[in-house]
């Protein structure tokens, strides 16, 4: 027999929360001894960070183990992915392109870390990968990865924004919904 769902393991967990500098911090105690903390944007309800922490064979905490938290945020004039919750230093990662495979990868030198993730923007527009587009960041336990949009998509987005600006929008609550 299966063991209680995810949801249900939530559910009987013993639970606290606090708000604090924009943010609800939230712990769960599972029955195991298993202790999790959460931390949400208060105003988009987003999850900024999730750790774990478990008892040892002698009954005493171990260390919090920090679970990264892989998003995508574009620019204008790139596509970037943020990664949060890393703590290693700059010097470990490595941020590559695959051409065969058509996504990109992060690797640590030591082997802590191992992410591989498309560019569907690309595949739509059937561009191929260039690895002099890619670039990365480090600052505040987060890599940051961009890759420079190639001409083709920012010209696109263009002539999207200038179709956009032609389509006559209601306005929330003045539309009529008639019936009969």
């Amino acid at each position: 027999m299966a063991g209680p769902s995810w949801l249900e393991r939530l559910r009987g967990a013993r639970k606290t929360a606090l708000l604090q500098d924009g943010k609800r911090k939230v712990h769960y105690l599972f029955e195991d001894g298993l202790e999790m903390a959460e931390e949400y944007d208060l105003k988009t309800s987003q999850l900024l960070a999730r750790k774990w922490r478990e008892k040892n064979a002698l009954g005493s905490c171990g260390k919090w183990q920090v679970e990264p938290i892989f998003m995508r945020r574009d620019t204008q004039t790139s596509f970037q992915w943020r990664i949060r919750n890393l703590p290693y230093p700059k010097e470990v990662y490595s941020v590559s392109v695959e051409k065969d495979q058509r996504c990109c990868v992060v690797r640590t030198t030591n082997k802590k870390y191992y992410k591989k993730f498309p560019i569907p923007d690309l595949d739509r527009f059937q561009l191929p990968l260039d690895a002099a587009a890619l670039s990365f960041t480090y600052a505040n336990a987060t890599l940051i990865i961009t890759y420079r949009k190639p001409q083709e998509i920012l010209a696109a987005e263009e002539e999207l924004q200038k179709e956009l600006k032609k389509i006559k929008a209601a306005n929330d609550g003045d539309g009529e919904c008639k019936t009969q």
